[in-house]
């Protein structure tokens, strides 16, 4: 098969309209106010509070410094250890580690690929003070058994929601489950503001400690009542999220028929499995994930490698596992005897490209390549 000629990669970024983000930037520049809390960054925030059905809402400069200050706001205890799921992107251990905290990884779900909340209780110890599970490519974790073995053992749960953005349960924002759901709003996101992220949470009591942590800690003029870090989106950042909360509804309805076609063709294939969202909760359409079983004639590192010989860059997210990283890997969680459904899937999970100018003709083309790999011998 003829490969293709402009490269195709995993995901492009949701772009606003330039004449758009010109009227926008010019507004700031009249105004003079480029961050600080400014005009279009409280706008931001209160729009999302709607689109997320939320009670508070936070915005930040990116996703790990809104992790980062989301787990030192919940107050939990020096040295204490927080179980969260080695299947994810580095921030997740690296920030419970920036805290001063340690990572404890649970096995995950072999369905859903997010933490298993039926081993979390075997991981529990009087050290254990929260739990961060993570909403891998938008699969909902099992967040009412995670909530209520939060509440058992009155732990702190802290929801890595970056796959998540606009997701529902049962009609009920993503970002309104455990103590604090943390956005990211990275250009490789569904919605985006280039960089950025924000913290969702129920509880009014946060408001004014998130406030001061985002800002060095500084309440007012004369006083600095915490040790706060430089977390704050600033005006054209929010800019882009104004105009972007206008497009990504649309961008979903697109991703949703790329999607269709890749389920179509993909599920006449042996050994490629599709993951399915469960029927109770809207899919975010972060990412488009497939299982490449043992059975299929090559591996899912060869199909990685082949697809890059005809100009198609999928991912292997996530491989390596971060359990597996220089830092972590001699943690006695890492073990690969408590880690055995994780150890498995990095080594069989390949996410296509999805975005919503993906031309179907790219789509087929990447069907039809998998279709080829399936007949070789």
């Amino acid at each position: 098969m003829k490969g293709i000629d402009e490269p195709v990669y995993i995901t492009q970024p949701l772009l606003p309209d330039l004449d758009s983000l010109q009227n926008e930037i010019k507004e700031i520049f009249e105004s003079k106010w480029v961050t600080n809390h400014g005009i279009k960054h409280n706008l931001f925030e209160n729009k999302l509070k709607t689109v997320l059905k939320v009670n508070n809402i936070s915005v930040f400069n990116n996703g790990t410094i809104a992790l980062l200050t989301a787990l030192n706001a919940l107050n939990l205890s020096a040295g204490s250890e927080v179980i969260t799921t080695p299947f994810t992107f580095p921030a997740t251990p690296h920030s419970i580690s920036w805290n001063g905290l340690k990572p404890v990884f649970c096995d995950i779900n072999p369905e859903t690929m997010t933490i298993n909340a039926d081993k979390i209780e075997d991981l529990i110890t009087p050290e254990t003070s929260a739990i961060l599970p993570v909403h891998v490519y938008g699969f909902p974790c099992d967040v009412k058994k995670i909530d209520k073995i939060a509440e058992k053992y009155d732990l702190k749960v802290i929801y890595d929601c970056a796959h998540a953005f606009s997701t529902e349960i049962d009609g009920r924002g993503i970002g309104g489950f455990g103590d604090i759901s943390v956005f990211s709003f990275h250009a490789t996101k569904l919605f985006n503001t280039i960089e950025g992220g924000c913290l969702a949470y129920n509880d009014n009591n946060l408001v004014e400690k998130i406030y001061n942590l985002r800002n060095f800690g500084i309440k007012n003029e004369e006083e600095v009542v915490d040790i706060g870090i430089n977390g704050k989106m600033n005006e054209i950042q929010a800019s882009i999220g104004l105009l972007n909360l206008e497009l990504f509804k649309e961008e979903q309805l697109k991703r949703m028929e790329v999607k269709k076609v890749y389920t179509d063709k993909l599920s006449k294939i042996k050994y490629i499995n599709i993951p399915k969202m469960p029927e109770n909760t809207t899919d975010s359409l972060q990412y488009f994930p497939i299982v490449i079983e043992e059975d299929f004639p090559l591996s899912r590192n060869q199909i990685y490698d082949e697809f890059k010989k005809y100009n198609i860059f999928t991912r292997k997210y996530f491989y390596p596992i971060c359990s597996d990283y220089e830092n972590y890997k001699n943690l006695q969680s890492s073990t690969a005897d408590n880690l055995p459904v994780a150890n498995n899937l990095k080594n069989k999970i390949l996410c296509l490209p999805l975005y919503g100018d993906l031309d179907k003709k790219n789509v087929m083309n990447i069907c039809d390549l998998l279709k080829t790999f399936s007949n070789l011998k």
